[in-house]
């Protein structure tokens, strides 16, 4: 039973991880936090959390261990290797993995634990820095049903959809599947943007025109005004998506699937890293956009 004498890890402090670990800390529960760049952990620390030197230690000090890191080889090194969690852990704990990372490494991680007797969930989130500030991710979460459900009280502290998508490494599945959606309508926006500087139109008043229509989305809310205010600071960096982008086409070729949109996606982002924007937000597109040759 989660209560707020449950002792909470948490594990990544970047963009989308500092907040969501706050919104725990302003919650009362008691937080142990560990992270690769320390000085991102200073602001979590002042407000009461507990430094811890490895993800091991902060397994040893936790009943309950979230992680939000940037890379499927971080998260591997992070649970799997000689301070990870895994070494840190007890039966009955369980981990929580919200970083995007490869279905395939999320079932690898969930057997490693179940032979320690521990519970895992991936659940990765939905709704960049905007959402994690907010409280208003969406949570895409595989693993146990039951361990899930007994979670609820603390993904309502960070979240506001937690949906339930089946065993290990169904919530990875879901995210990629997320973020094809979102690479597809990233292109859209930024290319309607592209067309209406072109054709003399205010890319204000269009933003205000098409929203109420079927164009209407996430990315023309948040995204869009960023671009037309020159603001490519990111909610969620261009080399973190190349790498979900990657994932979802492996996984996808593993399935026997061509996704030719996906591979436009990736191929346009991979160009926009060359120009130097990798950790730009992924709303930079647009420069690639705006620079094509026509054939």
């Amino acid at each position: 039973m989660i209560d707020t004498n449950t002792k909470i890890g948490w594990i990544g402090t970047g963009v989308m991880g500092a907040p969501m670990c706050g919104h725990i800390l302003s919650a009362g529960y008691p937080v142990s936090v560990h992270s690769r760049s320390p000085g991102k952990a200073q602001a979590l620390i002042a407000r009461g959390a507990h430094w811890c030197a490895s993800p091991a230690d902060v397994a040893r000090a936790s009943d309950v261990v979230f992680t939000m890191v940037g890379f499927p080889d971080e998260i591997e090194a992070v649970y799997l290797g000689g301070q990870g969690v895994l070494e840190g852990a007890e039966a009955g704990m369980v981990l929580v993995d919200m970083s995007t990372t490869s279905p395939s490494l999320s079932r690898r991680i969930h057997e490693a634990a179940a032979i320690k007797a521990l519970e895992t969930v991936d659940a990765p989130v939905s709704g960049g820095d905007v959402g994690a500030k907010n409280a208003a991710l969406t949570v895409m979460a595989g693993g146990n049903r039951d361990t899930v459900a007994a979670l609820q009280p603390l993904f309502d502290v960070i979240a506001r959809v937690v949906n339930y998508m089946g065993a290990a490494g169904n919530g990875q599945h879901a995210k990629m599947c997320n973020q094809l959606v979102v690479a597809g309508t990233m292109i859209g926006v930024c290319e309607s943007l592209v067309y209406a500087a072109r054709a003399g139109l205010d890319a204000v008043k269009l933003i205000e025109a098409i929203r109420p229509g079927a164009a209407g989305c996430w990315t023309l809310d948040n995204l869009a005004p960023r671009i037309n205010r020159d603001d490519f600071e990111p909610g969620f960096m261009v080399e973190h998506f190349v790498k979900d982008l990657d994932i979802a086409l492996r996984e996808a070729l593993n399935m026997g699937l061509k996704l030719p949109g996906l591979e436009l996606a990736l191929d346009l982002y991979r160009r926009l890293q060359q120009t130097g924007h990798s950790r730009s937000g992924t709303q930079a597109l647009i420069h690639v956009l705006r620079s094509l040759p026509l054939e």
